[in-house]
């Protein structure tokens, strides 16, 4: 005897492929379905829904079903709270617990949907019961403006509407494992959790009307970066922030003066970058060379495979680069700039870095926790020939954070979709050209 399940999908589940998605689901893992009702938005501002009866041999089969279309973001038609359980130990969670998606999320407590903050993949959701304020107090805005919430690194309150504050009496947020403490009620089950994955509603109205794309090396250059540039712009004017996520082929290839122009004409706000970067830019300025070549020229200096090693000890002499720039041991380029213009960066070490650098930080946890700060403050992400800090970038991101990758190496923004980032719009080419014209685009009016 078969068991079975209502579940509904609301939005523009035509065009965003959802609906042919959630068939696709029931059918892969060998269940049925039934259209009990199915209303077809007919306006490019009017949405779709559908209420399926998704049915299983066993109640296992059934509960694998709904899972994966609860990913898709097919949410059961009755709802039930979400299930607790407390964290046995550090770092440790309970079994079955939930695991997110990139994707906006909310859980049931107490027949009220709430909102899960900092919303990234591959994380627990924490409850706190009783850490919201009331819905009186809120609408008067006599709550609590700090936002300070329990200072634990990650999730919690940083002053801009999360923390605890809003029409709430429980707070959810998500934690990395390594962040779970012992007795945190820990989300588990399936039950009592709503998704909502990105559409691609009609048309491609505004700046960012573009993103509707995937990847593709055969659109004309100079129409796609003039579209970023308008995103950029639009980010800009509406009080974004801009992320910038680069690799050292930026400077390799000859741009790292076009993007340390973005810098100090105020269009990064952040940049993520490793420590091979930092040391690029850093010997160019010294010696006019990237791992010893000439980035004009092309010519190999003399003794240039020397001044790698030689940048990284004087800016340990200078004790970091923010020193260095103070003393005016460094007098260009883009970590120049941050510093001149106070743009925060977060450098990261990996065990193939040489020094490193006094500003790399060493600790991956305490790395990927600066990361982190910098994602969920980013309302556009520009991720510029890097892969592996790209993916590691995008794994701490909401997916409806606009992100544009660019590679000549397809298999990078390939790698960056398939690990989620399903909102990224990827653009195959040379990045020593894609920098300037944007560079270009972006200052013609300075």
């Amino acid at each position: 005897m078969s068991v079975s399940r209502v579940v509904e999908l609301e939005g523009h589940i035509i065009d965003s492929g959802m609906m042919q998605a959630a068939f696709g689901i029931v059918m892969d893992h060998g269940g049925s379905f039934d259209v009990e009702e199915f209303s077809i938005g007919r306006r490019k501002d009017e949405e779709s829904y559908a209420r399926l009866l998704v049915s299983a041999d066993t109640p296992e089969d059934l509960q694998q079903i709904v899972h994966d279309l609860h990913q898709h973001g097919a949410n059961p038609a009755d709802p039930q709270d979400a299930r607790l359980e407390p964290a046995p130990a550090d770092r440790v969670v309970p079994h079955g617990f939930y695991s997110t998606t990139n994707h906006p999320t909310q859980i049931r407590h107490e027949g009220e949907w709430v909102p899960v903050e900092d919303i990234e993949m591959d994380c627990a959701v924490v409850v706190e019961p009783g850490a919201g304020e009331d819905t009186e107090e809120a609408a008067d805005g006599d709550g609590d403006e700090d936002g300070d919430g329990d200072g634990d690194g990650h999730g919690h309150g940083d002053g801009d509407g999360h923390g605890g504050t809003g029409p709430y009496d429980v707070r959810a947020f998500t934690k990395v494992l390594t962040a779970v403490e012992e007795g945190d009620l820990i989300v588990t089950g399936d039950a009592g959790i709503r998704v909502q994955p990105p559409e691609r509603p009609r048309g491609q109205e505004g700046a960012f009307g573009f993103m509707q794309g995937g990847i593709s090396a055969e659109r004309p250059s100079k129409s796609t970066i003039e579209q970023i540039a308008g995103a950029i712009e639009e980010t800009k004017a509406t009080g974004g922030e801009v992320l910038v996520v680069a690799g050292p082929a930026l400077v390799h290839s000859g741009a790292r003066e076009d993007l340390a122009r973005l810098v100090r004409e105020g269009y990064v706000d952040a940049l993520s970058i490793g420590n091979g970067f930092a040391v690029h830019d850093v010997e160019r300025d010294l010696y006019g060379t990237s791992l010893g070549v000439n980035t004009e020229t092309l010519d190999h200096a003399r003794h240039g495979h020397k001044h790698h090693i030689y940048a990284i000890s004087e800016i340990i002499r200078a004790g970091g680069i923010a020193e260095a720039v103070e003393d005016g041991l460094l007098e260009s380029g883009v970590m120049y700039e941050c510093v001149r213009n106070e743009v925060p960066y977060v450098v990261a070490g990996s065990i193939r870095d040489d020094g490193p650098l006094p500003d790399t930080i060493t600790d991956a946890i305490e790395a990927q926790d600066a990361i982190r700060e910098q994602a969920h403050r980013a309302d556009l992400v520009l991720m510029l020939s890097t892969m592996l800090h790209s993916v590691a970038v995008g794994n701490c991101l909401p997916s409806t954070t606009p992100v544009v990758c660019v590679d000549i190496n397809p298999a990078t923004v390939t790698q960056l979709l398939d690990r989620g980032s399903a909102q990224a719009v990827g653009m195959v080419t040379d990045i020593g050209t894609f920098v300037p014209i944007l560079a270009e685009r972006l200052l013609e009016d300075e």
